[in-house]
């Protein structure tokens, strides 16, 4: 039997095993056990938890939990307070600022998190209420946060592009850089389009000239019960600063350490951490034992699923190795006479579908062992295909049936309908298509960081 007909069989074994409802760590892990008895032998069998213990045996995998453990700190703060009242405070005057603010607030917290439903939740459950109170279109509201939480799977430090780089062998803190600029890229295109979203509903003359009326007052009144005050002047601009400014440098920091080759991703995560924490006890006085407590247990829970993912993704890229499906898909694809970009569209359309149905921290870990020889075949630089790769799954997050933004934005805003919360993301779906395309033509925009740097 050829491996690409074994491929499809496995394949095919995934998706009904999560179409059922099995988790995708157990889908995944039943999925290779059932590959090994169908098409390997009883002797492999029992070295199927060697493979597992395997996998996890790397000290690169540790920054995962202690980058979760730096989000969770600051998910249990009120830095999401600070960062939206900061974002308002310098770009509420604009039309649909409060809207815009909300997606600098989530690229501003996404750097500190990772993590994309964290992000969609710290934000949106201050942002939401307060853009429905003055009269911002339920789809607006709610598309500015489904969006704006994409971009903790892309702004370093991201879990996604550790792993990413786990599988491809492949520089963390090149992809770390790589992603800056089509981080800042979405931010301005997500705020664009709310603009261009925000002039439609005034043209129409329907709620968005009163949502107008309260949004772009200079005095800063959209974000009265956030902020707790009614005029924003310069100083008050940059008195709140004092409290964002130290985040930027705990990020700024940890960047600079994995660049500058001071610390592994794994020590400069342990000592993000470290320091996350002494910010949050220092800012906000809101470290106790209680709030220690459920740090702890997110953290845990959220590390177990993502590793359990990690394990047994890699035992069942380890076990299609062995079959010779990733050789021969390389091979078969090196045979047809197409263009690479016919490839790579091919591929971008797999990573859509597989992010309607399963997240991207396991799209990566089961696709990149058999795509990795392809795309180094096809002579794709590795570093700007992941970040296009993270691009692509955050179109995921946010489209059904299983886009997680959107569950994370019905649970904090449960009155709005749920068909203004998908009307709000789809046209941010077509705003990241456009940032793929733009990465397409520019390739300069994600590699020119990394090789800066990184230069010799």
């Amino acid at each position: 039997m050829s491996g690409l007909l074994i491929g499809a069989i496995i394949g095919l074994l995934l998706l009904v095993l999560l179409t059922i409802g099995i988790p995708v760590a157990f889908s995944l892990g039943l999925t290779a056990m059932i590959s090994i008895l169908l098409f390997l032998t009883m002797g492999q069998f029992e070295y199927f938890a060697n493979f597992v213990f395997a996998s996890l045996n790397s000290f690169a995998l540790l920054a995962i939990p202690l980058f979760i453990l730096m989000g969770a700190i600051f998910g249990q703060s009120q830095a999401s307070r600070d960062l939206l009242e900061a974002a308002h405070m310098w770009i509420g005057r604009l039309r649909g600022g409060l809207a815009m603010s909300s997606v600098v607030a989530c690229s501003l917290f996404a750097a500190l998190t990772g993590s994309s439903p964290a992000t969609s939740a710290a934000i949106g459950k201050i942002a939401i209420p307060e853009m429905t109170k003055r009269g911002y279109p339920n789809t607006v509201a709610t598309g500015a946060i489904v969006a704006g939480g994409t971009l903790g799977i892309l702004i370093p430090p991201s879990v996604t592009l550790i792993l990413y780089g786990i599988a491809t062998e492949q520089s963390i803190g090149r992809l770390f850089l790589g992603g800056v600029v089509p981080g800042l890229m979405m931010t301005v295109l997500f705020c664009l389009w709310i603009f261009v979203a925000i002039s439609a509903h005034r043209m129409r003359g329907d709620s968005g000239q009163q949502e107008e009326g309260s949004a772009t007052r200079g005095s800063g009144e959209a974000l009265q019960a956030v902020a707790g005050v009614g005029v924003y002047g310069w100083k008050d601009r940059f008195a709140i600063l004092i409290k964002v400014i130290p985040f930027i440098l705990l990020i700024a920091g940890i960047l600079t350490a994995l660049y500058a080759g001071i610390a592994t991703p794994s020590e400069a995560a342990a000592v993000g951490a470290l320091f996350s924490l002494i910010l949050v006890g220092v800012l906000y006085r809101s470290v106790t034992p209680k709030s220690l407590m459920h740090v702890a247990l997110e953290t845990t829970r959220t590390s177990t699923m993502i590793l359990l993912i990690v394990a047994f993704s890699a035992v069942l890229g380890q076990v299609m190795s062995f079959l010779g499906v990733p050789q021969d898909l390389a091979q078969w694809v090196a045979g047809l006479e197409v263009n690479r970009w016919v490839v790579f569209l091919a591929m971008n359309v797999l990573f859509l579908i597989l992010g309607f149905f399963i997240p991207p921290v396991a799209i990566i870990l089961v696709t990149i062992p058999v795509l990795f020889p392809i795309v180094t075949q096809l002579g794709f630089d590795l570093i700007w295909f992941g970040v296009v790769m993270t691009l692509n799954m955050e179109m995921g997050l946010i489209t059904p049936p299983v886009g997680l933004n959107l569950y994370v934005v019905q649970g904090i805003a449960p009155d709005i309908p749920v068909r203004d919360i998908l009307m709000g993301s789809l046209p941010y779906v077509g705003v990241l298509a456009l940032g793929i395309i733009l990465l397409i033509l520019f390739p300069d925009l994600v590699l020119w960081l990394p090789d800066r740097m990184f230069a010799e």
